[in-house]
C-alpha cells in the first residue's frame, strides 16, 4: 500500500469518465469545467480503436466551428498545465511560478500543477488502458490522483448533494480525515485505476456525488457544483463557478415545478426529505437512523430491514 505524500501539496491528476460512473453527467461536467478554467495542453489522446466498442459507445456526427460535418469518436484524453511541460520546467522555475503560469489561483499551501483525464469509460482491455494512463501519470510526475464519480441514489433534490469522500490509502485518510469504502461488488474503471495507482505508490482519493434517481435522465448541475466545491478543498485552488450556481438553482426550480404537478412525486420527495433530515439531525443516533430507514422501506413496500442499507460505493 502506498503511503501518503502530503496529498494537498503534490502534483495531482483529476479523473472522470462519462458512462456508468457519471450519473447526471455530474463528474464529467466537473472536470470539463476545470478544463475550461485552466491553461492546459493535451498530453496524449488514448487510441479509441483499442479500448472502445463502437456499437456500445457510438461515434457522433457534429458540425465544427466552420460548419463542416465531422465525426467525434469516443476517447479519453490526458491534459497537463501548458507551462508545466517543456522548457519552463526544464529551466528549473519554482513550482509556484509554474502553477501560476498554468492559470491556477495558488493558495499559500498549494504549489501543485493539476492534470486532467477526461473521456468515455472504455468497454474493453481495461488492464492495458490502465497501464497506458498510469505510464503517463508517472512520466508527468503525478503524486496523487482524485477520481470523481456520481451515482443514482434515494436522495431528495431539495437538500445539499452528498459527496462521499474515500481513500484506500491509510496515510491520506489520516491527512484528509476521510473514510475507507466498505463497498464490495461490481466496479467501474475508476476503481481499476485507483487500485493500480496505489500499487504503484500513487495515493488516491475518490469523490462520489449522490444524484436523485428520479431525475436520472437530465444533467445535474447541482451535483456538479457539489463535486467542484469538494474538489476545490482537496486541490486547494480556486475554481470559478461560471454559470453553475444559476444552473443549479434553475435545475432545482424545474424539478419543484414538476413535483407541484405530480402529487405522487411530491409525496415521494417529502419522504426522502424526512429520511435525510433525520439522518442529518444532531441528535440522530445509529439506532434512530436504522429505525427511520426501516419505516421508509416499509412505506415503499420493500419489506423489513435490519438497518441502514450500505449505499453503492464503486
Amino acid at each position: 500500500m502506498a503511503e501518503s505524500k502530503e496529498f494537498l501539496t503534490g502534483r495531482l491528476m483529476v479523473v472522470a469518465f462519462e458512462g456508468w460512473n457519471d450519473a447526471g453527467e455530474a463528474a464529467s461536467a466537473a472536470v470539463r469545467s476545470l478544463k475550461e478554467q485552466l491553461d492546459l495542453a493535451e498530453i496524449v489522446e488514448i487510441d479509441s480503436e483499442d479500448f472502445f466498442d463502437y456499437q456500445f459507445n457510438r461515434p457522433t456526427s457534429e458540425f465544427d466551428d466552420e460548419g463542416q460535418r465531422i465525426l467525434v469518436w469516443p476517447s479519453a484524453t490526458i491534459y497537463g498545465p501548458a507551462a508545466a511541460t517543456g522548457d519552463a520546467e526544464e529551466a528549473g522555475e519554482p513550482a509556484e511560478q509554474l502553477a501560476a503560469d498554468a492559470g491556477l489561483e495558488v493558495s499559500s499551501n498549494n504549489t501543485s500543477n493539476v492534470y486532467l483525464l477526461l473521456g468515455t469509460e472504455p468497454s474493453r482491455n481495461w488492464k492495458r488502458f490502465t497501464s497506458e494512463v498510469l505510464n503517463v501519470a508517472v512520466d508527468s510526475g503525478v503524486s496523487g490522483i482524485v477520481f470523481l464519480g456520481a451515482m443514482l441514489a434515494d436522495v431528495p433534490h431539495t437538500r445539499p448533494i452528498s459527496i462521499y469522500s474515500t481513500s484506500e490509502n491509510a496515510g491520506v485518510r489520516t491527512e484528509l480525515d476521510l473514510e475507507r469504502s466498505a463497498y464490495e461488488g461490481p466496479v467501474g474503471i475508476l476503481s481499476i485505476l485507483s487500485d493500480a495507482a496505489e500499487q504503484l505508490g500513487i495515493p488516491t482519493v475518490s469523490l462520489w456525488a449522490s444524484v436523485p434517481h428520479y431525475v436520472h435522465n437530465a444533467p445535474s448541475p447541482k451535483a456538479t457544483l457539489a463535486l467542484i466545491d469538494r474538489l476545490e478543498e482537496l486541490i486547494d485552488v480556486v475554481i470559478p463557478r461560471g454559470d453553475l450556481v444559476d444552473e443549479a438553482a434553475a435545475w432545482e426550480s424545474g424539478i419543484n415545478a414538476l413535483a407541484g404537478e405530480d402529487e405522487e412525486m411530491a409525496s415521494y420527495i417529502q419522504q426522502l426529505e424526512q429520511a435525510r433530515d433525520t439522518v442529518d439531525s444532531p441528535e440522530a443516533s445509529g439506532e434512530a437512523i436504522a429505525q427511520e430507514f426501516e419505516r421508509y422501506l416499509r412505506k415503499r413496500g420493500d419489506g423489513p430491514a435490519t438497518g441502514p442499507a450500505e449505499p453503492w460505493r464503486p
